[in-house]
């Protein structure tokens, strides 16, 4: 981040310095351009263009304005076609086409011939250099228009004319040729013997205006209708787009770009549509952004990357001898065009990715440094003009012609600069789109192909991360490439020039500037260090903060708040700490760079001072515009390298990735057919491992424990089912994997028969894609509705659809997150099934299922759907094995025995198993239930949750509303917010005296000037100029009285530079008090909002936590503050800054010039305008853009787990497709996001063009009415220089600080939407409140939500002192609901709750919980020590927690530990779960609470625990009132009463006894179904 702040600071204050020193250098351009045009025409240096000679047009005026421009401009629009891509149907010939294209090479060489006889004729005509240039460049404008006319006809064009403007175009040169004729007929030297060569080149001139004619007769003739166009125009996107399948492409959405005429390429006019749909809110979906270019489509890029990938490895084995067959093309998947990236690893080894990136897209890529060169140079023609016309402007004797020449060469200057900007810009971007297709595209394909084994080197976050991150940076490579030769180029023009002003004194200022380099190191590395250090204390506060939503619950009934807001504040004070030296490093880093210019400049002179030179004016300010052009490139120049360095890391993981070994199935599997046609698969002598064989050698200590698997003789008839059996890690799914090829051979032999249909696999660990059942289920196939029934009747998925919300259409989470493990392998088994094949892989399908449904699959599934095809089953439930045709037995990698299931079921049944088995169905069945329970619940909350989803999100659209804002000026402080603004206004203010003192400086030379002649000689360019370029906000200057300036130059111009120094010293004062104010303003924000946010999260209902996902909490505190502490006050400073620049411009602009006023009043209409459309449309985009993004990554991570299943079934050709298609989708949407950038950009740029030939225009007409001040419009034509800039960087600024916001608003919307519990008490009670224990509900009426069934509905007991009541009930039956009553958890609608009969409504909630004990179900603990566990607080000695550990059998455990203070790790983590239930009743214990409440553990701990847990609790709480919600039913029969609930009412309470004995009663019913 910290690279693109001081980047973007230090741009927007110095966009108006630049370019301005060659103004000076070019001391008497002007004059020299004279002599050089006087010499080119052979005219006098007065006049040098005459534009009337002897009573016809001046030849060279008509050479020059009248055939060179119209030829230049011609050429210009002409090479803009030259990119037209082809039309994909045959190209009809059509004659009219044939007469232009022939016509414009005819012509082109006309022109050639017409060189020959100029050049023989000296003089004859006019000078040969002039006829020279003439021909030449005409030669070149014909060849250009000749082969762009091809390019239009091979593209779709060909049906129509092509665009009018071409053949407009070339009628520009006509009147020059017509002048010409004229010219020969009058001085009647035409057809004369005396002159051979103007005969000759009259001839050639008649033949030249016939060509023209054939060609406008060629461009006349008839062509075919616009309808016959459409449909070519069709056909041909039809042909071209990887549309999604079945989605036909919509009318209105076309393809961008293709077949647009240059105008709307330079202007973006295509993207209007889009824009105005943005506008209107129609952006909702992907579909709704134009399809990309046909040189764009990710199927075009990737097939070009990977013919010169093919290219290059072709090559590669050439010069290594090595004739290595490609891979089959089976495995490549489909055709054999798709092997490109498997020809085998000896040529990938060698084939390096940047060689073919380079190949594919480098001459195109390169060719735009030419645009960037020419860009840069136009850079300089603005000051340069300007100079100009400052002179102009002072001289008085110039002729008017000059003047509107140099207006409209700032005109031409500024729109051509800004257009070429504009078109880099553009097509680097495309460039960036390409190289990141085909480098995501390469990263699949290489994770599809690449061997199982290999692959495991990395993780798949690892591999996901070379598609996101390392890419993205290769990708901004791409952007930052031409800045890395641009920017030295800049800087060594500029030091030259620097050199050229003071000689040796420039040295000193480069010195000290190029000091503060390292300096600036040092504070970014400092920077840094903070960083790290503030991310690892937020890290920790965050994990803390998931611990406390984690166990918001038990926090409550605890009442540890505090306990928890104490630590995260601590961590929260530690990481603002850092968070504040980083900010204020940072405001020192970006006050060094403000201040660096001034602080040089002053070096420079003092240097020049010493050395012994008189200091004047010019100088002074030629060396500051200078020097403020030499801080930009070395400014950005580290990051620049930063960025180049990143990108070459990327590039070599990258490459590392591309060369790992691919599987080749060809050496894999032995292709000829074994001699018996009914064997489906065979393995001789084989040994397979799971590392490669080189890697072992160098693990040799390690490889023992990586299996290997060595088959001597297996060979599966066709037809039949096989079990394998064997011990846990025997090689079961290590058999199953050598089938399909993901381990490595070492030797022996493979058949497989029928390769190419691949394998029906049904893996251990079930693979389930993102998308809904049927997908899922279907795997690519057609449906097919029978066989569809058939296969869900098979896999016993019936039932489960039915249940499912929306039945086979459900949407399946990710990795089948929303099903149960039962649920995800009858779904992967049924996806198997239905694929059909020949061979079935099954490797323990029926584990994770109960065994009925296990029965169900086997009779129905394997030995019924599939009885006919080959089977090979491995698992554990070997009673399902009887109905084998053969098992193999197999241990430590070996088949130990085969033979029917009669011979070799006793031997793995010796192992105890059944017993086993039976305890694991016991296990499953109901472990599956709660599962399908939890599924249904999660439906319904998701149901009840939809409205507050939705709410969020629709939060997100539109602007930000102004409230936002004021909450974070709230946060910063009103006071500390205003004198933040101020700071701001003198830092401008005093920049603008500054300049004003210089102005005045040369107003006083001027002055002087005119008085006494001896100051400045006729070659001094205008000190005007000089100041204009320069300096920042310049206040005008009124002609200042300064006649009685003394003679003694050099004592003035010392006096002038104290001043000024000191003027700038208060001026960097004021820079330096408003970066640390800011700095300050941002932290002190930052502080205040994570404390609001923090307090009211503690203070929440614990409904808000149910209802709202963790995740969505947590990232208010993570992301989101995050937000508010760095990215906000960076961005917003940079807004600031522009404002205040910009307001700063503007008055200065109306105060030098007031009538400019008018202009940009609608300019500014204009502006606002552009920027609101703009930024509609924008944040569509880029949520599009994000929208899309993620399913990339999904699809590839999805890709990579399931990874042996979809090459097993053969299924890689259309994971790939189906990649393109989503990186398809997502390049629109980036394409269309760069592009309205643009489309903003060249808006914007005109916009400053409109500004500076406006000034320039008034200027002049001023200049005429002896009115014009030169000073004044020097000054605010130098500040229209820079007026592009601050308007755009206003806008990304702006939309930028807005996208932050909305980070504060989210954080806003949760300090002021939640639900809070009541904090008032309205009775005190006595400390030892409840001393007897009594409990009373009162008619009880509660429900969770509003809108949701009443949960307790009119609840009528009392618990006497001492008594213990055991509650018993049914799922749901409201056993839970009585202690969050209790608790005051949820707030009742009706009724109270008695405690010693006290209400415990009017008590305070943090009284009332702490007073009461409870065990809650889920034993929480939290990181920290075992004391902390124990009594946050600190209340207690030592003693009495040994005591209590003792009592709960943990004393021992704990000793071992370490004692009280050794810590326990992440929720208890170094604890079994008993023992942390166990330590939840210490607590208990500890509180001495009268009323304890026990929510029972169900399975956590084991009998011996238990009987431990009940003991204790008898003897300790002898004379307490416990109430105990029991789940097994022994534990309360010696209670005094049981109180047994049923749909939220009392439905029983009486002694266990009488209840049990009570024929039909409740509790009777419960103890037999607990007993079965």
């Amino acid at each position: 981040m910290g690279n693109d702040q001081r980047r973007g600071r230090n741009r927007t204050g110095r966009g108006h310095r630049r370019g301005v020193e060659l103004l000076s250098l070019t001391l008497n351009s002007q004059q020299r351009m004279e002599n050089i045009l006087a010499g080119l025409c052979g005219t006098s240096p007065e006049d040098p263009l005459p534009v009337w000679v002897h009573g016809s047009v001046g030849h060279c005026f008509n050479q020059l304005t009248l055939n060179v421009i119209p030829h230049v401009i011609l050429a210009v629009v002409s090479a803009c076609f030259l990119g037209t891509p082809r039309s994909g149907s045959g190209v009809p010939c059509r004659t009219g086409w044939g007469f232009r294209i022939t016509a414009s090479f005819v012509l082109a060489g006309l022109f050639l011939a017409d060189i020959i006889p100029a050049t023989i004729s000296h003089q004859e005509l006019g000078p040969v250099y002039l006829e020279v240039l003439a021909n030449g460049i005409a030669i070149l404008t014909w060849l250009t228009h000749g082969l762009a006319l091809l390019m239009l006809f091979r593209s779709f064009h060909s049906s129509t004319r092509g665009p009018v403007v071409l053949a407009l175009l070339t009628l520009l040169p006509l009147p020059s040729f017509i002048i010409t004729l004229v010219w020969y007929c009058q001085s009647r030297t035409a057809w004369s013997p005396a002159h051979p060569a103007a005969s000759s080149r009259f001839a050639i001139l008649c033949l030249q205006l016939a060509s023209l004619l054939v060609y406008m007769i060629g461009y006349l003739l008839p062509t075919t209708g616009r309808q016959d166009f459409l449909s070519i125009n069709r056909s041909w996107q039809q042909d071209q787009l990887i549309s999604e399948p079945g989605i036909p492409v919509p009318e209105q959405q076309g393809v961008a770009e293709d077949g647009e005429s240059w105008l709307s390429r330079f202007f973006y006019v295509w993207m209007n549509p889009l824009m105005k749909r943005g506008y209107q809110w129609k952006l909702n979906q992907p579909q709704d952004v134009y399809v990309l270019p046909h040189q764009l489509q990710a199927a075009r890029v990737c097939d070009r990357f990977y013919s010169c990938w093919q290219k290059k490895a072709a090559l590669h084995q050439v010069e290594e001898e090595e004739t290595v067959s490609l891979t089959s093309p089976i495995i490549a998947g489909g055709d054999g065009s798709s092997s490109a990236l498997d020809s085998s690893h000896h040529a990938q080894e060698a084939v390096q990715l940047l060689s073919v990136l380079h190949a594919a897209f480098g001459l195109r890529f390169y060719s735009l440094g030419l645009l960037r060169l020419a860009s840069s140079l136009l850079d300089f023609s603005g000051p340069l003009l300007l100079n100009m016309l400052v002179n102009f402007m002072e001289s008085r004797q110039e002729p008017l012609s000059h003047g509107v020449l140099y207006a409209l060469g700032l005109f031409a200057g500024s729109f051509l600069g800004a257009l070429l900007r504009n078109q880099f810009n553009y097509e680097v971007n495309k460039v960036s789109l390409m190289v990141r297709a085909a480098v995501i595209s390469a990263i699949y394909r290489k994770a599809l192909r690449v061997s199982g084994t290999s692959l495991a080197r990395f993780t798949v976050g690892e591999i996901v991360n070379f598609m996101s991150t390392d890419t993205s940076r290769m990708v901004n490579f791409c952007l930052s490439f031409h800045e890395v030769w641009s920017l030295p180029f800049q800087f060594s023009i500029t030091l030259y020039l620097l050199y050229q002003q003071v000689g040796v004194a420039f040295l000193g200022g480069l010195a000290l500037a190029l000091l503060l380099v390292p300096i600036n190191k040092v504070i970014a590395n400092r920077i840094m260090m903070s960083n790290k250090e503030m991310l690892k204390h937020k890290d920790s506060r965050v994990k803390l903060m998931t611990e406390f939503l984690c166990g918001i619950r038990v926090i409550k009934f605890y009442t540890w708040e505090k306990h928890f807001s104490t630590r995260i504040n601590a961590c929260r004070a530690k990481e603002l700490q850092k968070l504040q030296a980083i900010k204020y490093l940072d405001a020192l880093c970006v006050y060094l760079w403000a201040a660096l210019p001034i602080v040089v400049s002053i070096t420079i002179f003092i240097t020049y001072v010493l050395l012994g030179h008189q200091l004047t004016a010019a100088k002074v300010f030629t060396a500051l515009a200078l020097v403020g052009m030499l801080i930009l490139p070395l400014n950005s120049f580290p990051w620049v390298l930063n960025g180049t360095l990143e990108a070459k890391v990327s590039l070599d993981r990258i490459q590392r990735f591309l060369e790992l070994m691919d599987q080749d199935l060809e050496a894999y599997y032995a292709l000829d057919s074994p001699s018996d046609t009914a064997t489906a698969m065979e393995m001789r002598c084989v040994a397979f491992s799971w590392v490669p064989v080189e890697e072992e050698s160098t693990k040799q200590p390690l490889s023992t424990d990586t299996l290997q698997l060595h088959i001597e003789n297996l060979s599966v008839r066709k037809g039949m089912l096989l079990g394998v059996v064997g011990k846990v890690g025997s090689g079961k799914s290590s058999l199953l994997a050598a089938i399909t090829g993901e381990l490595i051979k070492q030797g022996g032999r493979v058949h497989v028969c029928d390769l190419e249909q691949g394998f029906g696999l049904a893996a251990q660990e079930p693979w389930i894609q993102f998308t809904t059942v049927r997908e899922n289920i279907l795997f690519g196939r057609e449906y097919d509705a029978r066989l569809y029934e058939e296969v869900v009747e098979a896999c016993a998925l019936s039932e489960d659809l039915n249940i499912l919300p929306a039945g086979d259409q459900t949407e399946v989470g990710e990795n089948g997150v929303t099903l149960s493990g039962g649920q995800k392998a009858r779904i992967a088994l049924a996806r198997a099934v239905y694929q059909e094949k020949d061979l079935y892989l099954l490797d323990d399908p029926l584990a994770a299922v109960d065994a009925n449904v296990a029965n169900h699959l086997m009779q129905k599934c394997v030995l019924g759907v599939l009885k006919h095809k080959t089977r090979i089953l491995c698992t554990h439930r070997t009673e399902f094995l009887e109905k084998a045709d053969a098992l193999l037995l197999m241990d430590n990698g070996r088949i130990v025995k085969t033979g029917t299931p009669a011979d070799i079921l006793p031997l793995v049944e010796a192992v105890p198993k059944f017993k086993d088995v039976d305890k694991r169905q016991k296990d499953k069945a109901p472990d599956e239930q709660g599962q399908e329970e939890a599924i249904e619940t999660e439906a319904e909350e998701s149901t009840e949750n939809n409205h507050l989803i939705r709410k969020e999100e629709e939060k997100k659209e539109g602007a930000v509303s102004f409230h936002v804002y004021k909450a974070y000026w709230q946060a910063v402080g009103s006071c500390l917010a205003l004198s933040i603004l101020f700071s701001l206004l003198l830092m401008q203010a005093s920049r603008n005296i500054s300049d004003w003192w210089l102005s005045h400086w040369i107003s006083s030379i001027s002055q002087t000037a005119n008085t006494s002649v001896m100051v400045c000689s006729a070659s001094l360019p205008s000190p005007q100029l000089l100041l204009f370029s320069t300096v920042g906000l310049v206040s005008p200057i009124q002609a200042l009285d300064t006649s009685s300036v003394p003679s003694n130059g050099s004592l003035d111009v010392n006096f002038y530079l104290i001043v000024y120094g000191s003027i700038a010293g208060a001026n960097s004062l004021f820079t330096i008090l408003r970066a640390f104010l800011f700095a300050y303003g941002a932290i002190r924000a930052a502080t205040v909002i994570h404390n609001r946010l923090l307090q009211r999260a503690l203070k929440a209902t614990v409904t808000f936590f149910d209802t709202t996902p963790t995740g969505r909490i947590l990232n208010r505190f993570s992301s989101d503050l995050y937000c508010v502490d760095d990215s906000l006050p960076f961005i917003l400073n940079i807004f600031l800054a522009n404002m205040y620049g910009l307001l700063g411009m503007l008055v200065i602009i109306t105060y030098g010039i007031p009538w400019t006023g008018l202009v940009l009043l609608p300019l500014g209409a204009l502006y606002f305008s552009i920027q609101r459309y703009y930024r509609r449309t924008s944040r569509e985009l880029k949520r599009l853009y994000s929208v899309t993004l993620s399913p990339i990554y999904t699809h590839f991570s999805e890709t990579l787990s399931g990874l042996s299943t979809i090459r097993a079934m053969r299924a890689t050709q259309r994971f790939e497709l189906e990649n393109q298609l989503r990186l398809e989708q997502n390049q629109r949407c980036l394409f269309a996001s760069s592009t309205a950038m643009l489309w903003l950009d060249i808006r914007l740029q005109m916009i400053g063009v409109a500004v500076i030939t406006a000034i320039a225009g008034i200027a002049i007409v001023q200049h005429q009415k002896q009115v014009g001040n030169p000073g004044l419009v020097g000054l605010v034509l130098s500040y229209a220089l820079s007026v592009t800039n601050l308007l755009s960087g206003l806008i990304s600024s702006f939309t930028l600080t807005e996208t932050m916001m909305v980070s504060v608003e989210r954080t806003e919307e949760y300090t002021t939407d939640i639900p809070m519990e009541s904090q008032d008490k309205l009775v005190q009670v006595a400390p030892d409140w409840p001393s007897q224990g009594i409990v009373e509900f009162q008619q009880v009426v509660l429900a969770y939500r509003a809108g949701l069934p009443n949960a307790l509905d009119g609840v009528n007991f009392t618990v006497y002192p001492g008594e213990k009541v055991g509650i018993v009930g049914r799922t749901g039956s409201g056993k839970s609901t009585l202690f969050l009553a209790l608790f005051r958890m949820l707030e009742l609608k009706s009724g109270r709750i008695l405690l010693d009969g006290v209400d415990s409504k009017l008590v305070g909630l943090e009284e009332l919980r702490s007073r009461l004990a409870i065990i809650p179900q889920d034993p929480f603990l939290f990181s920290g020590s075992i004391r902390e566990n124990l009594d946050p607080q600190g209340k207690r000695t030592d003693a009495e927690l040994h005591e209590v550990l003792e009592q709960c059998h943990l004393l021992g455990v704990i000793t071992q530990m370490g004692g009280l203070d050794s810590e326990l790790g992440e929720r208890g983590k170094s604890l079994s779960v008993g023992q942390r239930q166990l330590v939840c009743l210490a607590r208990a214990l500890l509180t001495q609470a009268k009323v304890l409440c026990i929510d029972e553990a169900t399975a956590s701990v084991d009998q011996k625990t238990d009987q431990l847990l009940q003991h204790t609790i008898r003897q300790r709480f002898a004379d307490k009132t416990v109430l105990t919600i029991a789940h097994r039913l022994n534990t309360i029969l010696d209670s005094d009463r049981v109180l047994v609930m049923q749909a939220g009412r009392v439905a029983e309470l009486d002694t266990p006894t009488r209840l049990s004995q009570k024929d039909d009663s409740l509790f009777q019913r419960l103890l037999h179904s607990g007993q079965q």
